[in-house]
């Protein structure tokens, strides 16, 4: 009985007891804890994987959407080149086609010209002719000349209206 006196046994087995309720009752609560954490920390795990799929997978969305953009731009650049080439080809062929309108149109002007200038030269020889010849009769026609002139054509219409 000894043993019952001693302050050491009743410390060991009062500490015996006190890990036994830890034991018994704070290990499960303890437990439940660390099963709730841990099931948070999967869930944060799963959802991060999760996320981490979503955001490979939004990754490729955007890189095909940048390829096909890319594809796109490439598609409308080179569009605009060949219109621009057409549009190219199409304005020098007007402006060719201009070009030899207008010079037709000045060889015809310049043509017309020339055919007004000889026009009016003819005229002016004639004009000259006719007054040279106008003052070369003045000059050699007297009025016996002129007598003589007159009866013959008074003869000669006689003749002209048979």
């Amino acid at each position: 009985m000894d043993a019952l006196q001693d302050s050491n046994i009743w410390y060991l087995f009062s500490f015996i007891i006190f890990v036994g309720i830890i034991i018994k009752f704070g290990l499960p609560a303890f437990n439940k804890l660390l099963d709730t954490r841990i099931e948070q920390i999967r869930k944060d795990l799963e959802e991060a994987e999760n996320l981490r799929v979503e955001a490979q997978e939004m990754l490729a969305q955007y890189q095909r959407k940048h390829r096909d953009a890319v594809k796109e731009s490439e598609k409308i650049i080179s569009t605009a080149k060949e219109n621009a080439k057409q549009f190219k080809e199409k304005a020098e062929a007007e402006l060719e086609e201009i070009i030899k309108r207008r010079e037709t149109q000045l060889e015809d002007r310049l043509e017309r010209m020339k055919q007004n200038a000889i026009n009016e030269i003819q005229a002016h020889a004639a004009d000259l002719a006719v007054n040279a010849t106008k003052q070369i009769i003045i000059d050699k026609l007297d009025k016996k000349a002129n007598s003589r002139l007159v009866e013959q054509s008074i003869m000669n219409i006689e003749n002209n209206i048979h």
